[in-house]
């Protein structure tokens, strides 16, 4: 059997909206003949948004070991199994604080080549500043965690476009 390309999500704030559009995308089955999911949460945060989407046909497989990787499963890497208040909508420090550590995981595991690919959610860049991320956002963190300290750049690109920005975390009015 060929292998699929292995991509990593991470779930972003536990109250964004990164495990509604992830469950949402997955639904959608024909996606597991392109690539392997790899969603970094935990088992009952994913099921609070289930429940709450009415998306009980979302099945995922809990490997605790990336080497446990199921091809043709969505798969959910379990980053922690605490009890969590889930607020959506509201910005809270527990949502930024559990928002890193899916971050770390999944930033982890493309580091050590046991994904190809990483796909980031939203995160809230005031709640999840804390003594080990101390970043304006993701870009940052991840230029830093691979060593590239300058010349790291957001790219948003599509078929027919490539947008690179040039300033980054600065409104337009700036």
């Amino acid at each position: 059997m060929e292998e699929k390309i292995k991509i990593g999500f991470t779930q972003g704030d536990i109250n964004g909206i990164g495990l509604e559009v992830i469950i949402k995308t997955f639904q959608e089955s024909q996606l597991l003949e392109l690539c392997t999911p790899v969603i970094f949460s935990s088992p009952k945060t994913i099921n609070f948004y289930r429940r709450q989407l009415g998306a009980e046909d979302f099945n995922f497989t809990p490997v605790r070991e990336l080497h446990q990787v199921q091809h043709k499963k969505i798969n959910l890497v379990v980053c922690y199994e605490d009890e969590l208040v889930i607020e959506p909508g509201k910005a809270t420090q527990t949502g930024g604080k559990y928002a890193a550590i899916s971050l770390e995981k999944a930033t982890d595991a493309l580091k050590l080549h046991q994904i190809d690919a990483l796909v980031t959610a939203p995160i809230n860049k005031n709640t999840i500043q804390s003594e080990q991320f101390k970043f304006p956002g993701h870009t940052e963190y991840l230029a830093s965690k691979f060593g590239f300290e300058k010349g790291a750049m957001m790219l948003m690109c599509s078929d027919h476009l490539r947008v690179g920005l040039v300033t980054g975390h600065m409104p337009i009015s700036k």
